[in-house]
C-alpha cells in the first residue's frame, strides 16, 4: 500500500525570532514540494511581530526577504489550503505546523524524524529524533545544510519527501495495520525535539527554548 502521489506534499519553515530578546519563532518561509519533489508553494513570509533576529546563519532569511514578503495571514490561507485532506510529510513537522498555527491531522502526518524504519536503514538507535542531516547523508548519500548561508527550505522539504518515498510502502503498511483509532504520535512539544534542533544548528547556541 502506498499513498496516492498527487495527495502527498512535504513541507519545511523557517522561522525568525521577534518579541522580547527575539526569542519567539514566527514563520518567515514556507516552501512545499508535491511527490516528485517539484516546489509547489515557496515564499518568504512577513511575521506578525517586528523581527528583532533574523537568524541568517541558521534561516537563511535576510532584511532584504522582508521587503516584498507576503502578510502572514495571507500565507497562511493560502498553505492550508495546499495542504488541506493531503498526507503532510516533514522532518520534526510539528514544528512547522506550530509556526503556522496549525494542527493537521495526525491520521494524515508523516514526520520523517520519528520514524523507525529510517532510523533502521540508517544503522541508528530506533527511538532516537535524528536529524535530517544526518539521515540524508547515511540513506540519500547527499550532503545537505553545509555553509553559511542558512537552510534552504526547498531542500529540506525535498529531502523529507525523498525519505518518505524511500520506506513508503512499508510505511503505509504499518499505519494500515496499526489500530485505527490510534493513527501515529506527532509531538506537539518536547524538549528532546527542541534540543535535537540546537544540536542541528537550527537555532543559535545561546537560544533558550522553553519546554514545558
Amino acid at each position: 500500500m502506498t499513498a496516492r502521489p498527487g495527495k502527498c506534499v512535504a513541507i519545511d519553515c523557517e522561522m525568525v525570532g521577534t518579541g522580547p530578546g527575539g526569542k519567539l519563532s514566527e514563520l518567515a518561509r514556507c516552501t512545499v514540494v508535491n511527490y516528485n519533489g517539484d516546489v509547489i508553494y515557496d515564499k518568504y513570509i512577513r511575521p506578525e511581530l517586528p523581527i528583532v533576529d533574523y537568524r541568517t546563519r541558521w534561516s537563511g532569511i535576510t532584511r532584504q526577504h522582508m521587503q516584498n514578503a507576503t502578510p502572514f495571514s495571507a500565507a497562511q490561507r493560502e498553505i492550508l489550503k495546499i495542504l488541506k485532506d493531503k498526507i503532510v510529510v516533514g522532518h520534526a513537522i510539528h514544528n512547522d505546523f506550530r509556526a503556522l498555527k496549525y494542527f493537521h491531522p495526525r491520521s494524515r502526518t508523516r514526520d520523517t524524524s520519528r520514524i523507525p524504519l529510517l532510523n533502521r536503514k540508517a544503522g541508528l538507535p530506533v527511538k532516537v529524533s535524528a536529524s535530517l542531516k544526518s539521515l540524508a547523508r547515511q540513506l540519500l548519500h547527499k550532503r545537505i545544510q553545509v555553509g553559511q548561508k542558512g537552510h534552504s527550505s526547498v531542500e529540506d522539504a525535498r529531502t523529507s519527501m525523498e525519505l518518505y518515498r524511500l520506506v513508503e510502502v512499508q510505511w503505509e503498511q504499518e499505519l494500515a495495520s496499526s489500530h485505527p483509532s490510534s493513527p501515529p504520535r506527532t509531538p506537539t512539544d518536547s524538549c528532546t525535539d527542541s534540543d535535537h534542533y540546537m544540536e542541528d544548528q537550527y537555532w543559535p547556541k545561546d537560544l533558550n527554548i522553553d519546554c514545558k
